[in-house]
């Protein structure tokens, strides 16, 4: 997940989404939650945590997340980071910041808009949205995945009920 702005953009994240932390091995965060509760929240809640800060987070999160982070996960190697810059030119961008084939996966946040792509020959890019801020999107989002075998497969786009 990313982009949870809490509370600015909803009072909590969303009970599917709450309810799948539990059976998840590892849950990542691509940055901007505003505030340390939702932090100690995932921390709790989460067998692992892989999380940055983003952009909106303030010195208390700065304090205790990188700005970058990264996780060997059966083979694949991630790295999450809160914002990769404009759309246009993702793909070169990420493959020059994560060169050599370093990393496989980059989770990323920012913009609240899914994507998933691969930049030529470099890493698969993921943005699973944001779970409580849809912005322009039709649907807040949030993604999962599985690592076996050494590959990423089953990568999932979750779209979330409408807030009532």
């Amino acid at each position: 997940m990313s982009d949870t702005h809490l509370p600015r953009r909803a009072k909590a994240l969303p009970a599917p989404l709450l309810d799948e932390i539990p059976h998840a091995d590892v849950v990542f965060h691509a940055g901007d939650w505003v505030d340390t509760a939702t932090l100690d929240l995932l921390e709790s809640r989460s067998r692992r945590l892989v999380a940055v800060y983003g952009n909106n987070d303030g010195p208390e999160l700065r304090a205790r997340l990188p700005e970058v982070a990264y996780a060997d996960l059966g083979g694949v190697r991630f790295a999450v980071v809160h914002d990769t810059g404009p759309a246009r030119g993702r793909e070169a961008r990420c493959a020059a910041d994560f060169p050599g084939g370093g990393v496989d996966v980059v989770v990323f946040g920012h913009s609240h808009i899914p994507w998933d792509t691969t930049a030529p020959g470099g890493p698969r890019l993921l943005n699973p949205g944001s779970p409580t801020d849809r912005r322009r999107q039709p649907h807040c989002t949030y993604l999962t995945a599985t690592v076996a075998d050494g590959a990423l497969t089953d990568v999932v786009l979750h779209r979330l009920p409408p807030r009532t």
